[in-house]
Parts: structure tokens; sequence; C-alpha cells
């Protein structure tokens, strides 16, 4: 539980606290940008490579060394003499965090009884999401009462209790077993760590340099769709393979990776929607826009225990369907966004979707679990970290650029109404001139400023609600894709055949 709620609060904290890290690191809005980004690969490369790591090692080493490497990192990150070595300190950190997740699975897949197995992994899949929108409150209080120093150093306090865990409470791994490590698959390690981390560092970077209008973009997304083709290759061909990539033949677990990276589109999707919202047009700072979002955290958390028990007499397709349709209605009631909405306008169509994803996002980690074996829980954990990251990373990509775009558009067509000849035009003029009582010249010009802080207001709205709609028709998909999900029955039968 401490492990997947600080995998994913070292992303989103640092995202809400964007702004505040780049004044305290002296560094301008394009370095800046560069600090998600490095977090974001070193989770990714961490994800796809411990489980593997871990069957080698022990799971239990890992973590510990993962855990380590965290606490030493957000130790000293803050005190980094410039922002190269922040940069460093993040890098390192992350990859420590990067296993917390997918080590979390195997863990709960292997040794939870099963009676409580339903309970573990409706924890894990509420801790993922609980953080993820309890983010912006614990930033925005950092930065109103204490010091962004804290966005790195609160982990220091949760850490301890986390190595104490897994000391005590994980069984002992395996002695070493020297064969594992002479046929240590380093090719599809490398070949996987620098094809994902390239397509990540272009995906993130894409909305800010034109995407294909900028040659680092079109460098790293070519570079690394070249290094994971070779990845997928070495790993179809080799005896002995970090990842065994042949169990997505299986058309219910590629169907379940493809829901997951849906899920995660839309969750970081909205997530960047309603912040970017409340902050451009409401004016809102950090620990207001997280009292909107903590509306879909709490009821994450209230539900765990009850949607376990529920998930444990009922199928779980059943419930991830629902889940679905509760998301997409969400979403679609938040297209009645106007320009007047402020927190409680959001709780009713926030509430729906937390409930909507903990039935989903639970029903669907307890569906992968329960059509593999043990034995394949390396290579899930790995699938899962993957799906989750990129598709998280993809939603928040596509919906930058595709809110950017739209909101242009709608600028453009709203500008076309606003003729200086038209009596409304020019009675909204006048209004603006009466309410500034300032000389007629300078009258005029601020007239017209304001006139056009109105449109650009209302294109951001309009874009906005067209962000929403696009949310709600990746719903509408996953919900249509749940329908074609098997039951756990027949896709462990298929499993265990193979």
């Amino acid at each position: 539980m401490i492990g997947s709620m600080t995998s994913t609060l070292s992303t989103r904290v640092t995202v809400f606290g964007l702004a505040d890290l780049r004044g305290a690191l002296a560094v301008g809005f394009d370095e800046g940008a560069w600090i998600t980004t490095a977090i974001g690969i070193g989770q990714l490369i961490g994800g796809i490579s411990c489980p593997y790591l871990a069957s080698v090692v022990g799971p239990r080493r890992m973590l510990l060394a993962g855990i380590a490497v965290f606490f030493a990192a957000s130790l000293l990150a803050p005190l980094s003499p410039n922002f190269s070595a922040y940069i460093v300190a993040q890098v390192f950190g992350s990859l420590g965090a990067g296993t917390f997740i997918p080590l979390t699975i195997i863990y709960i897949s292997r040794h939870v009884p099963s009676h409580l197995k339903t309970y573990g992994f409706a924890i894990f899949a509420m801790n993922s999401e609980f953080s993820q929108n309890v983010a912006a409150s614990i930033e925005g209080f950092y930065a109103d009462h204490w010091s962004w120093h804290w966005m790195n150093w609160q982990y220091c306090l949760v850490l301890p209790i986390m190595f104490a865990c897994v000391r005590y409470g994980i069984p002992q791994d395996d002695p070493d077993d020297g064969s594992k490590l002479r046929n240590l698959d380093w090719p599809a390690l490398l070949y996987g760590w620098l094809g994902f981390g390239l397509l990540y560092a272009g995906i993130d970077q894409g909305n800010r340099l034109d995407w294909i209008g900028s040659g680092l973009v079109s460098g790293l997304l070519l570079g690394g769709f070249l290094a994971v083709l070779a990845f997928i290759v070495r790993e179809l061909t080799t005896s002995h393979p970090a990842i065994d990539i042949r169990i997505l033949s299986r058309s219910d677990l590629l169907l379940f990776f493809i829901l997951l990276a849906g899920f995660r589109f839309i969750i970081l999707s909205i997530g960047y929607i309603i912040p970017v919202y409340l902050q451009v047009i409401q004016n809102y700072r950090g620990l207001q826009v997280g009292t909107v979002l903590l509306w879909i955290a709490l009821p994450q958390f209230l539900l765990v225990l009850p949607l376990g028990r529920l998930l444990q007499q009922l199928d779980p397709r059943w419930t991830l369907g629902l889940g679905s349709a509760l998301i997409a209605a969400a979403c679609l009631i938040a297209t009645n966004l106007t320009d007047q909405w402020a927190t409680g306008d959001f709780l009713g169509p926030q509430a729906l979707q937390a409930v909507g994803q903990s039935l989903a996002l639970t029903s669907l980690v307890i569906l992968i679990s329960r059509s593999i074996t043990p034995a394949q829980a390396v290579a899930i954990g790995s699938f899962m970290q993957t799906s989750r990251l990129l598709g998280g990373e993809i939603g928040t990509a596509f919906m930058q650029t595709f809110v950017r775009v739209r909101e242009q558009i709608h600028s453009n067509l709203l500008g076309l109404h606003v003729q200086m000849q038209d009596d409304l035009t020019g009675d909204r003029l006048s209004a603006y001139g009466r309410a500034l009582s300032s000389h007629a010249s300078e009258g005029v010009a601020q007239a017209m400023k304001l006139l056009a802080g109105a449109v650009a207001r209302q294109a951001s709205i309009l874009a906005y609600i067209d962000g929403f709609c696009a949310a709600a028709v990746v719903a509408a998909l996953c919900w249509i894709l749940a329908a074609f999900v098997r039951s756990p029955g027949a896709a462990r039968g298929e499993a265990s055949s193979r």
C-alpha cells in the first residue's frame, strides 16, 4: 500500500509543483519541463526490468534495494547544488520507486492467502488512484505552509515503515542461483530501457515542442520505436527471455492491457482538464484545486473494502462494465461546464467518476490476476506498469495537444462573430468603457482588451468541454471492449493449456 502510493505521488506531486520547483531551482520553463520526463522515464525503466531482475536476485532484495535508493534520492534531491544534480537524483529515485507497483502485484499473486487476494488487489487499485488525486492538496499545503523541499522529503517519513514491512513481512528469497545470473538477458533489458525511455521522452515533450515539427521529438520517437522493435524481436527469438511477451498472444490478456491503458488515458486526461480549468478560469491555487480532486480520492478510500467483498461474490466483468459506463456518464455530465463552475459544481460528476474508477480498475486488476498462473506474474508485472505509465502519458499528451488545438479553433470561430460594426459588439465595448470610467482613448483600448479576454475565456471553456467529450468517447469504447472479456475460468483454462 505504501509503495503504490509513493510511486504515484512522486509523479503527481511534481506535476502540480512544477512551477515552485522551477523557481526554487532557478530554471526556465523549457528546462523545468524535463523534471517530470526524468521521473517518468525512471519509473518506466524500473517497472519494465524489476520483475525480471527480481526473479534473478529475489523480489525481497529488489524491493529493499528500491526503497533504499528512493530514500537516498528523496533525501538528497532538495540539497542538490544545481539543476543537473537534481535531475540525476530524480532519475535514481524514480528507478527505485518504479519497482514498487510491479513487485506489489507479484507479491499479492504469490504470497497473499487466496481468500484475501481480492482485498489485496482492491487495496492496490485504490491506492494508485487515491494518491493520484490527493497530490494537488499535498503540494498546495507544502507551497502555502512549508516549503518545496517537502515534495521530496515527504517520502523519507514513510519509506522506513515500508522497509520494515518488507524486511519482516515478505518471505525470504531463495538462495542465489548462479545460472540465472549467467543467463541474464542483458541485450533485451538494454533494448527495453532505451526504447521505452525514448518513447516516453518523445511523448512527454511532444506538445511543448510541436511533435513532428521538432527534430528532437521525431528522433526520440523514431529511435524509441526501433529500439522497442529490437526488444520484441530479441524476446521472441531468445531461449531465456527477460519478459515472455508470447503470453500477449492470448486475446484476453491483450484486451486487459488495452483496457488498463484506456482507463489511465481517461484518468490522467480528466486529471489534466480540471486543474487547468480551475487555475486558468477561476484562478485557483493548488490547495483549492486539491479540494475538487479529493472528491475522486475519498470515495475510493471508503469503497475499497466493501468492493473487495462484493467482488468475491460477483463476476468482475459486470462491475468492469458498470464502472466504464459510470465514467462515461461522469464525463458527459461534465460537458455542461460553464465559466461559472467552481468546487461545488464538480462534486456530482467527480463522485460518479470516483465510483466508476473504483469499480473498473479493481475489477480489471482482479480479472488479470485470475487469468494468469503465479509463474506468469513476472511478465504481468512488467506489462501492467508499462500499460499504466504509457497509457497515462499518452492521455496527458493527447489532451494537452487536443485542448490547445481546439482552443485555437474556437477562438478563431468566435472571433469571426466579433465585428466592430455589429451592434452587440458596440454595446459590449460601451459597457466596458462605462465600467472603466477612463479617458476616451485609454477606455477604448482597455475595453478592446477586455473583449479579447472574454473571447479567449469562452474559447478555453469550449475546448475543455471538447476534452470531456473525448474522454467520454474513450470510456464508451472501454465499455464496449469490456463486453468481450471472457470469464476468468475460461481464460485460466487457456493459460494452463498453454
